[in-house]
């Protein structure tokens, strides 16, 4: 077996991305990413992953890593602010880098008004996707539901680990286990939906593989980090941390899972790319 040193690696990679800005340069347009499908499984990226990133930037990182997938949140695209003209001129963005908009996340507060989330929903429609996801609190999930059936879109909602000293949740208003997903699909239409988050998930002590074999068919978005054993359950790159990343990406191959895995990278806020890009390399791996 031929052993690639750190130091050759390193050149490759600043080789190919240097290759694609010639490229780019001599053509007049942006480099557009390959479909980042590996077994049947779309890998993608929650834009919260570049929370300090402009979306210029966040596609630039994108496109060096091989990502053509991401989900969208409104802290890159505020639905309270941004015209029909914004969310069109985004699209094209990614449309030329050759990214697609998977689902947008829009956190709705638990006293959104009409407007807002109609803007937010709509929103979701003019980026071209028929999938939302959301942290939200509970009292306003029946209302969300109503907008799912309005606008025939899924809405995904989000799970957290309360455990930890940075989430400042409310368990009696959030989600956090089955339960809590059980009780708000009770009685729902079929829009409303699941956006599973493995690293939360495991971290509070539950096993996300099981979950996901038996309620795949609710779920429209996984986000997908790696949590550790300790107390603060510490996020970690991939492969460094006790999340079974690597049993999940098999079963979403066995189970032919139709929607996007998305890694969400918290660490190294300042610059996640390369974090972004050791966890992209570990899922492609699990999934080969």
């Amino acid at each position: 077996m031929h052993i690639i040193t750190r130091r050759q690696f390193g050149r490759g990679v600043l080789a190919g991305v240097a290759g694609l800005s010639l490229k780019s340069l001599a053509s007049g347009q942006p480099d557009k990413v390959k479909p980042s499908i590996f077994g049947g499984i779309e890998v993608g990226v929650q834009s919260y992953t570049f929370r300090a990133f402009s979306v210029d930037k966040m596609i630039e990182a994108m496109v060096s890593i091989g990502l053509s997938n991401i989900e969208l949140w409104d802290g890159h695209l505020n639905p309270g602010k941004a015209s029909e003209a914004d969310f069109k001129a985004i699209k094209k963005k990614f449309d030329d880098a050759g990214i697609r908009v998977g689902a947008y996340c829009v956190n709705f507060p638990v006293d959104s008004k009409d407007d807002y989330l109609d803007r937010g929903f709509n929103g979701a429609l003019l980026l071209g996707t028929n999938v939302m996801t959301a942290s939200v609190k509970k009292p306003i999930v029946p209302k969300l539901d109503q907008w799912c059936q309005k606008y025939k879109i899924k809405l995904g909602l989000h799970n957290h680990w309360f455990g930890y000293a940075g989430f400042k949740g409310d368990r009696s208003q959030e989600f956090e286990t089955p339960d809590d997903f059980m009780n708000a699909l009770k009685g729902a239409s079929d829009y409303l939906s699941i956006n599973l988050d493995i690293g939360h998930f495991y971290a509070a002590g539950f096993d996300p593989v099981s979950y996901i074999r038996e309620h795949h068919r609710r779920i429209v978005s996984l986000h997908v980090k790696d949590r550790d054993k300790d107390a603060e359950h510490t996020q970690k790159r991939f492969g460094q941390g006790s999340t079974p990343i690597v049993e999940t990406m098999k079963l979403l191959k066995k189970i032919k899972f139709k929607y996007a895995a998305n890694i969400e990278y918290e660490p190294e806020t300042a610059d996640p790319t390369e974090g972004t890009r050791t966890a992209f390399e570990y899922m492609k791996r699990a999934l080969s």
